[in-house]
């Protein structure tokens, strides 16, 4: 009997708790809804108690809204249920022809398996310096002292088409608009060097690029900004272009590296290892190429190669963390490509991004028009999903064995463990937050086409989700 009445005591103890933060909640979207900078705009958001799937609160909660870089954490659970934690991707290094005497009669290729971090800085094992010494030293044991032939590498794993359609063309000559090749190197993004004018207005001079690409064609036509106006420079090309226009304006007073995104990443990588070679004196006799760039040439590229060195990617483990911590839309890309590929899909986005609807409406019944997703990173404005599509999965994925990796990779904010994001006039926040009771919510919070200061909206949608932690 006293067994059940602390049960009975405990579960009003439940209802009450939820009412209240469901009022509470209540009056605080209510008050938001009214703000002016959402006269003209709409907003949504779900809140859903992780550990019992309840639905708390819903506003809007059932209509597409872009959620901007909030859709990582859809990206990242998908991930991490379809393939792992410990889901590596290979680079594989080898040659076609024969070797005589120290003479490579063939290429030298690099085959690519969609590894994001090549080349990148943020894991000892895959610095440029350090991987390049790994192939340098496969080489040298090879025997090889000189190729007739060239540097190659492989890049037709996820075909010819690196950019989700969708994507503007004002981002995709930045670093964040870096299009998703079969081969990344240094997360596909190089470094941008401004010396700005004395007078605002006037033509910024470019110095330099980080590292040099003599391969390039970079026009600077951007102007010196007003002190404190901070970066407004915009790259514009295409993949695959060997010209880039630079646009807007650098602030006076800024010192600051911008990063802009490599046309063609599998050249890049190319381009460097086969000028290593020869600065060690290891002469090729043709130019370095691509798999891509000799097929449209109409020229034959093997299929197979005798390997001489495998390199193993960071565990997915690894990498969901700067992927949510860092907000990088290359891996998002590359995630959705490696989920079609793994799934023995066709590889493309679009095939990646139906995997991911298809997953969440098998598991939880979310119907697939709630999820009109049409990238891994939202980036593109295109892509609507709904908040309690969001809430529910980030709900379910509490219940999972990889679960901690995605809630770890989860950036703070306002004191909150939740993933931000921002596209033009759209700002979101996903995540969870134990309350006072030790309830832990997950949820969803998006407003598209806010007017007026988004440091002032975003202290405002903080004001309403700190009714969360009462």
């Amino acid at each position: 009997m006293k067994q059940y009445l602390v049960l009975a005591s405990l579960l009003l103890v439940h209802i009450a708790s939820a009412q209240t933060l469901k009022q509470n909640l209540e009056k605080a979207y209510a008050h938001f809804e009214q703000d002016e900078q959402l006269n003209y705009g709409i907003s949504s958001l779900a809140v859903i108690n992780a550990s019992t799937g309840e639905l708390i609160f819903s506003k809007n909660g059932t209509t597409g809204l872009a959620p901007a870089s909030t859709l990582k954490t859809i990206t990242a659970a998908t991930a991490l249920a379809l393939l792992g934690e410990n889901f590596t991707w290979e680079t594989i290094l080898g040659y076609s022809g024969d070797i005589v005497q120290g003479t490579l009669t063939g290429d030298l290729i690099l085959k690519g398996g969609g590894d994001p971090t090549l080349g990148c800085s943020r894991y000892a094992q895959t610095t440029k310096n350090v991987l390049f010494e790994k192939w340098i030293n496969a080489i040298r044991q090879t025997g090889i002292k000189k190729i007739n032939g060239r540097v190659l590498v492989d890049d037709r794993l996820f075909g010819t088409q690196t950019l989700p359609e969708g994507w503007i063309w004002q981002d995709i000559g930045n670093y964040f608009g870096a299009g998703a090749s079969s081969v990344s190197w240094n997360e596909n993004q190089f470094g941008l060097i401004f010396q700005p004018a004395a007078t605002t207005g006037s033509p910024t001079k470019l110095l330099h690029s980080e590292p040099q690409i003599p391969y390039l064609k970079i026009i600077n036509e951007v102007k010196t900004g007003e002190p404190g106006s901070g970066d407004n420079v915009y790259a514009y090309s295409a993949p695959y272009s060997d010209i880039i226009y630079l646009r807007g304006t650098y602030a006076s007073d800024l010192k600051k590296t911008i990063l802009i995104s490599i046309p063609d990443p599998a050249f890049e990588i190319a381009f460097r290892l086969q000028d290593t070679l020869k600065q060690l004196g290891i002469q090729t006799t043709n130019t370095p190429s691509t798999a891509r760039r000799l097929i449209a040439d109409h020229i034959q590229v093997a299929d197979s190669c005798r390997i001489i060195s495998v390199h193993q990617s960071p565990r997915l483990k690894q990498v969901i963390d700067p992927f949510n911590q860092k907000s990088i839309n290359l891996y998002g890309e590359i995630l959705i490509k490696t989920l079609a590929w793994k799934q023995g899909r066709t590889i493309s986005t679009a095939e990646g991004v139906n995997i991911v609807k298809d997953y969440w409406t098998n598991k939880l019944g979310i119907n697939i028009n709630a999820m009109n997703i049409t990238d891994g990173s939202g980036l593109s404005p295109a892509t609507r999903i709904t908040t309690e599509s969001i809430a529910k999965i980030l709900a379910s994925a509490k219940n999972e064995p990889w679960f901690n990796t995605l809630y770890q990779s989860l950036p703070i904010n306002n004191n909150m463990k939740m993933k931000s994001g921002s596209i033009h006039d759209v700002l979101a926040y996903a995540g969870y937050q134990p309350n006072v009771n030790g309830t832990f919510l997950a949820f969803s919070f998006i407003i598209n086409n806010y007017n007026g200061n988004t440091a002032l909206i975003r202290q405002k949608m903080f004001s309403v989700l700190n009714t969360l932690k009462q």
